[in-house]
C-alpha cells in the first residue's frame, strides 16, 4: 500500500495541485485537519481514497478530531495533535498512541515535518505544503510491504 499524508493546507488552493502531483500515484490520501475544506478540492482532480480529520482552525465540519483505522494490517492513529501539545512535545501524543495500541501516528499541527520511530511507534508529521514553518513546503508518502513501514518526508 502507498498512502499520502498531508496537514495544514490552510484554504491555500494553488498548492492542492501541487500535493496532488505528489501524492498522485497513492492509493490513500489522509489529510490531518487545517483545513479540511481543501479535501473537496483535493477530490476534484484525484482518484484513490481520502479519509481526514478535523484540526483547530475548522470549524463547523463534519469530521472527527481523531481516528483509529487499521491499514494494511498497521494501527494508525489519526489526529491533528493540537489537544496534544505537539508544538512543545509529543509525550502526551506518545500517551495516547499507548493508550490506542498505534503502530503509527499521524499528526500536524505544527507546520514542520518530522518523522520519529520510538517504542515501536512511528511519529509521523507532514509538516505543510502550503505555510511551512521551517521553509520547506511538504507532505509525507508512506509505502507499506510484508508488514514494512516505510515513511518518506516529500517537497512540493
Amino acid at each position: 500500500m502507498h498512502i499520502g499524508v498531508v496537514s495544514d493546507t490552510h484554504r491555500y488552493k494553488k498548492f492542492i495541485n501541487k500535493v496532488v502531483d505528489v501524492l498522485y500515484n497513492t492509493e490513500l490520501i489522509i489529510h490531518l485537519g487545517d483545513n479540511v475544506q481543501d479535501v473537496n478540492e483535493i477530490k476534484k482532480i484525484y482518484t484513490g481514497s481520502i479519509i481526514n480529520v478535523s484540526g483547530n482552525c475548522d470549524f463547523n465540519v463534519d469530521a472527527p478530531v481523531e481516528r483509529l483505522e487499521i491499514i494494511s494490517g498497521k494501527r494508525f492513529f489519526i489526529t491533528h495533535g493540537h489537544r496534544y501539545d505537539v508544538k512543545y512535545s509529543l509525550s502526551r501524543l506518545k500517551c495516547r498512541a499507548l493508550e490506542r495500541k498505534a503502530d503509527i501516528v499521524l499528526f500536524g499541527h505544527t507546520h514542520i515535518s518530522q518523522i520519529v520511530y520510538e517504542e515501536g511507534i512511528w511519529f509521523i508529521n507532514p509538516g505543510s505544503p502550503s505555510v511551512p514553518r521551517d521553509g520547506f513546503n511538504s507532505v509525507v508518502t508512506i509505502d507499506m510491504q510484508k508488514g514494512i513501514v516505510s515513511p518518506d518526508i516529500k517537497g512540493i
